[in-house]
């Protein structure tokens, strides 16, 4: 699937190999809370420090825009992976990233050193995707390895910009895992091939439910973009999320689905609570029949059936967005229904980032899932059937 040059098709012995990873990680009172991104980067890592590769490990953390902001530095980052990787990462705490200290720990570096950089976002020209910053990662490496899927769909200084002056691009394990997980998902699925989507709105998924009506089986819809679907069908929705503006286009869904022989399935009833809190008064309802001063939470005990069974025979299912406000437990049962669902499953199970990893992570899942993606925007633009400018600024095969 992958025509991407990896870490295995070159030699790094000896030479300086600029890293971009993703250690946006989350940190609370500078400790890491969860180390899912830096344990997926040990494979990439280790192969190249064994190699005798000189790693300069460049990535961004949250968004600063372009200002020092203490509480977002990487040193917990390089504190925390000097003990994964067993040898000590020397961090470069240059406020304009590429400094004296980088410049001096790269100069020392013998092989097999490994040096991290402070967040790339420090630098305004970062999301800009300026040539200067870009030219100066570039003057510290001889080679570049891109495994930060993470930020692929956007073209920025440190995973764009750096190709253009750098002879030998590359992608990392990483990233060469998940392209060839989420491509052949959509573009070779096993049959039948489920996608459940979920989440807020309607408006972020247009694309991504156009894209996949034409290669799956079954489109399962759950969360809050659910009740624009069932207003557009006539329904009374009360206080629930609701995009009027893209009823027409929900309509429109739900006609090309028929057209094409797919499986449209959309919540038939519904958990509604009198107030956006855990502790509210609740009530199941059909899908449709909310009262006005109720809003939709979660999916309905008969949905989390239907949904179950859709699931049983499949064999290749990705999971994008949540069946309700999972983050308040009591209106995570849909959404844990789902994991369980997908859990119990024999199928190919991907879960595209963001919220979803999140649920089935916290619930306890993660580890019976095939691939639990580490970029939500990536995966929902690779479900959308886009190119990432990311992969493409790499060499080909």
């Amino acid at each position: 699937m992958l025509n991407k040059k990896t870490i295995d098709d070159i030699n790094v012995k000896g030479k300086r190999v600029l890293v971009r990873c993703d250690f946006n990680v989350p940190l609370i009172d500078g400790k890491i809370t969860d180390e899912t991104r830096l344990t997926a980067e040990l494979p990439t890592l280790q192969k190249l420090i064994n190699d005798g590769g000189r790693l300069i490990l460049c990535s961004h953390m949250g968004k600063p825009k372009g200002e020092p902001v203490p509480t977002l530095s990487l040193a917990p980052v390089a504190k925390r992976l000097s003990e994964l990787l067993g040898k000590e990462v020397v961090f470069a705490a240059d406020r304009e990233v590429v400094g004296e200290n980088a410049k001096a720990a790269v100069a020392a570096m013998k092989d097999g050193d490994v040096v991290l950089l402070e967040n790339t976002r420090y630098r305004v020209e970062e999301t800009k995707n300026g040539e200067e910053f870009a030219k100066e990662l570039a003057s510290l490496c001889d080679v570049f390895v891109n495994d930060a899927f993470g930020t692929a769909h956007r073209a920025h200084a440190s995973n764009v910009g750096v190709t253009k002056y750098v002879d030998t691009c590359v992608v990392g394990y990483l990233m060469e895992k998940e392209i060839n997980f989420l491509g052949n998902a959509v573009d070779h699925p096993k049959r039948p091939f489920v996608a459940i989507l979920g989440g807020a709105k309607v408006s972020s998924k247009l694309s991504v439910i156009e894209n996949l009506l034409d290669k799956v089986d079954t489109l399962i819809i759950g969360g809050g973009m659910s009740y624009t679907f069932s207003f557009a069908q006539g329904g009374k929705v009360g206080k629930s999320l609701l995009e009027k503006d893209f009823a027409e286009y929900a309509l429109k869904m739900i006609k090309k689905a028929e057209e094409k022989g797919v499986n449209f399935l959309l919540p038939v009833d519904t958990l509604a609570a009198d107030d956006f809190s855990n502790d509210a008064n609740t009530m199941i309802v059909k899908a449709g029949e909310i009262p006005d001063d109720y809003e939709g939470v979660d999916i309905g005990p008969e949905t989390m059936k239907v949904y179950a069974d859709a699931l049983k025979d499949a064999k290749t299912i990705v999971w994008n967005g949540p069946m309700g406000v999972f983050e308040m437990p009591n209106f995570a049962k849909g959404t844990e229904s789902i994991a369980e669902a997908m859990a119990a499953s024999d199928a190919i199970t991907i879960i595209g980032g963001g919220d979803s990893a999140a649920a089935v992570n916290q619930m306890g899942f993660g580890d019976k899932m095939t691939h639990i993606s580490t970029g939500g925007g990536a995966s929902l633009e690779f479900l959308e059937g886009k190119e990432l400018p990311g992969v493409a600024a790499a060499d080909d095969k």
